[in-house]
């Protein structure tokens, strides 16, 4: 059973198009729209202006007409004297720190390394590596070969400073003391441990 679909005709009842539909909704929904939009912007009445001052008159700036300089006067009289309460409530609220009760101060002698081995002694790591090169460049100054060493903890890169390594006690201890004469604050590392 065959079918011809040119001879059949398209079924209306009178109704309307999609598109008719469409743009008769798109203009009832404007016409509401800008009908709301003059209700809410419906201009109140101008707040009354307070009589003003007697002897109270204010240079206008450039060239302002007499409206405009009496609006002007009318706002400068018409702002009251504020009072802050914070000057009065301020003192109140005054927090007394108390004295420091007792002051650290690190030894001013380190005990020496007495334990035989090799050592490495780190003076520092930094995220930057020109923060370590400074601090290398400043051991230097003082007599003391520092190498910098790259390394990655926890996807975070750091450049430690290190001296050494040094097996000689007697030389590992004068270093110490060179870096804490200098205010350089270091790890002592025992390799093997």
């Amino acid at each position: 059973m065959t079918r011809d679909y040119k001879t059949r005709r398209p079924n209306r009842k009178g109704g309307l198009s999609g598109g008719a539909g469409l743009a008769i909704g798109l203009a009832v929904g404007l016409a509401v729209a800008v009908v709301a939009h003059f209700v809410q912007r419906r201009p109140s009445a101008p707040p009354p202006a307070p009589p003003a001052a007697a002897g109270a008159r204010t240079k206008p700036h450039g060239r302002v007409g007499a409206a405009g300089h009496a609006a002007s006067v009318a706002s400068a009289t018409a702002a009251p004297k504020q009072s802050y309460d914070f000057y009065k409530m301020l003192p109140s609220f005054e927090v007394v720190v108390p004295p420091k009760t007792r002051e650290v101060k690190p030894d001013l002698k380190l005990a020496p390394e007495t334990r035989p081995g090799t050592y490495v002694l780190q003076a520092g790591a930094y995220k930057r590596f020109a923060d370590a090169d400074r601090v290398r460049a400043q051991l230097a100054l003082q007599g003391i070969e520092s190498t910098v060493q790259k390394v990655t903890v926890d996807d975070d890169t750091w450049h430690r400073i290190r001296i050494g390594p040094v097996s000689d006690l007697k030389t590992l201890n004068h270093m110490r003391d060179v870096l804490r004469r200098e205010n350089v604050d270091f790890l002592v590392i025992r390799v093997g441990d």
